[in-house]
């Protein structure tokens, strides 16, 4: 008797699972049309796939079209891995979160060295000058990106860019700095002995058989990649990406992935594989700005009437757009991955939320 009990909970679930792309598919076809999206589209419920689908086209030039294959740039993203391999490092007894910058990086020039702590880069309070700040449609139209169209190594990134003067007082001010993730991949190497590259590798991409994902560089050809076009609306059309050193993102956006490989990241992570749960509660304690340590922690959360936590990472560089978004207590997973720069993905998965979340 409890074998068929067993059978039918599986058949129930399964029938849950199959439904879910019956419930959705509508609303995402019709999305996609309306918003003109390129892309990948997954959901998972408890880390099973519910749906999965891929829209337009990878490369517009030779009209190939996007798959579940497809590997996206998926820019801040990268962030959450950073943010992990600091944490294992922590578990590990190998960094003090309270500990400034100077602990780790004696060699550190800029104005915070001995008053910014990990955390303060973790949760972007640092006060460092922001590197990016500045940085208009119409001035990157005129100018460019200087700090990304240049081939800096990692060192020059963090001493040009990254060591700047405090703005505000460490920990009293919220403020999106990619010079805090640039940081935090320098403390990482230098705590190691080893590359960002090789530490994401070996204590993330490998254990999890994160074989389609990786750091991209400006001078490899990865098969499978989606090129990445950025939306003009001063003339009113999708056009290539400005040419850019993808690599100068390093620890703070240089990754790239599929909605496979990320749902995999998600996975452990959230199923305390990857860090222990008292860590993941540092990890997702909503600070200023709503931001915890590498990802945005919404508590309180509105999907149809109800409350839930939302843990969210977007990432976003001219047409490299992407999403991770996860309902902490209804364990749905929604990963969009994107080569244009024509929808919201904020919009997007909070809509596909109120589709998917009961």
């Amino acid at each position: 008797m409890r074998k068929v009990y067993l059978i039918v909970a599986i058949w129930v679930t399964a029938q849950a699972v199959v439904a879910q792309p019956l419930k959705v598919s509508a609303f995402i076809d019709s999305f996609v049309v309306k918003n003109n999206f390129n892309g990948t589209v997954l959901i998972a419920k408890e880390g099973v796939v519910g749906y999965k689908k891929s829209f337009g086209l990878a490369n517009f030039q030779l009209n190939v079209p996007n798959n579940p294959d497809t590997r996206y740039k998926v820019a801040s993203i990268t962030k959450a891995f950073t943010s992990v391999l600091i944490l294992q490092l922590y578990e590990q007894g190998k960094i003090d979160l309270n500990k400034t910058i100077s602990a780790y990086l004696p060699d550190y020039k800029g104005e915070g060295a001995d008053k910014v702590s990990v955390v303060q880069l973790l949760n972007m309070t640092s006060g460092i000058h922001n590197m990016d700040t500045g940085a208009t449609f119409e001035s990157v139209l005129k100018n460019g990106i200087p700090q990304y169209q240049h081939p800096y190594t990692s060192d020059e990134m963090l001493t040009l860019f990254s060591s700047g003067k405090l703005e505000t007082e460490p920990g009293k001010v919220w403020d999106y700095n990619n010079a805090d993730y640039i940081i935090l991949g320098k403390i990482i190497e230098h705590v190691t002995g080893k590359t960002f590259e090789e530490n994401l590798t070996t204590n993330i991409l490998q254990p999890l058989q994160m074989a389609n994902s990786g750091i991209a560089h400006q001078q490899n050809i990865i098969d499978r990649m989606a090129d990445t076009y950025f939306y003009r609306a001063d003339i009113k059309a999708l056009v290539n990406d400005l040419p850019v050193y993808i690599e100068n993102w390093y620890a703070a956006g240089a990754m790239y992935s599929t909605v496979d490989d990320i749902l995999k990241f998600s996975n452990a992570l959230f199923g305390k594989k990857l860090l222990k749960q008292a860590t993941l509660n540092l990890m997702f304690t909503s600070g200023l700005g709503e931001y915890g340590y590498g990802v945005w922690v919404y508590k309180d959360y509105d999907i149809n009437h109800k409350m839930y936590t939302i843990i969210k990472r977007p990432g976003s560089i001219m047409g490299a757009q992407a999403m991770l978004f996860h309902v902490l207590e209804n364990g749905s997973t929604i990963i969009i991955l994107s080569n244009t720069g024509t929808t919201s993905l904020d919009d997007f998965a909070a809509r596909i939320a109120e589709k998917v979340v009961d």
